[in-house]
């Protein structure tokens, strides 16, 4: 039903362009023709900086294989769903915002939504990832060996097979993606009162952004308590 209003909303708002500004309802209707036109110059920088500097990430990392450890390939993830998102959503928000209006359709919206969230949740799953990775090599202590790396590219797998199973139920009727903010974004309903889509928010809360965090604070405070430890033997050894 948002989707539809939105639609509607939107070729009323391509026949009164020359009216005063309009956006999509549940959207903040007071935003200024400057403050669209300050949002795109920003998103318009995140674009070009985005794709410059994460094409400049995977054409070193595929020019030295030497840089290939297990980690580095997570890191390789990450770039890759951030360079996504500069691909297929920054450009589709940047030309709202210019316009001061959503061009693309309901089609669109849907998947601006979902292709932002699968990349960010992509992002997010391969941070965690990545920190346990690190906290496996600094407490085993073992020198890099073929497991390492199928560990390292099963969790890239993972990763992506995660994230699509919690960003694709917005599209088969769990919530739905749609405007909202300024009407120059899209991105789950979260405000649909439905015990669906209220029960899929608060899953997607808790597993896609709750649990990766705490993963995160869990890996690296058992590396900085492993680094003082160490640190406290390598001194007591000293005075001694």
């Amino acid at each position: 039903q948002n989707l539809d209003n939105f639609n509607i909303l939107n070729s009323k708002m391509n026949s009164n362009l020359s009216g005063g500004q309009q956006n999509p309802p549940g959207s903040d209707s007071s935003l200024s023709r400057a403050a669209h036109t300050s949002v795109a110059v920003a998103l318009g920088f995140i674009l070009v900086l985005g794709i410059f500097g994460n094409f400049l990430l995977l054409l070193v990392f595929s020019r030295y294989p030497g840089l290939r450890t297990p980690a580095n390939l997570l890191l390789v993830n990450i770039s890759i769903s951030d360079m996504l998102v500069c691909l297929f959503g920054t450009p589709l928000s940047f030309a709202a915002s210019v316009r001061g209006r959503w061009l693309t359709g309901s089609c669109g919206c849907r998947w601006y939504g979902f292709s932002n969230a699968l990349f960010g949740v992509v992002s997010l799953v391969s941070l965690s990832l990545l920190s346990f990775e690190r906290y496996a090599m600094t407490l085993s202590g073992s020198q890099l060996n073929s497991s390492h790396y199928r560990r390292a590219r099963l969790s890239v797998a993972f990763s992506w097979l995660y994230s699509l199973a919690w960003t694709l139920p917005p599209l088969l009727g769990w919530s739905s993606y749609g405007p909202e903010g300024p009407g120059t974004v899209c991105s789950v309903q979260w405000r649909r009162r439905s015990v669906t889509a209220r029960s899929y928010i608060i899953c997607l809360f808790v597993f896609c952004l709750l649990l990766p965090l705490l993963l995160m604070f869990f890996c690296y405070g058992r590396i900085l308590l492993a680094v003082r430890g160490v640190m406290r033997q390598v001194c007591l050894e000293l005075d001694l």
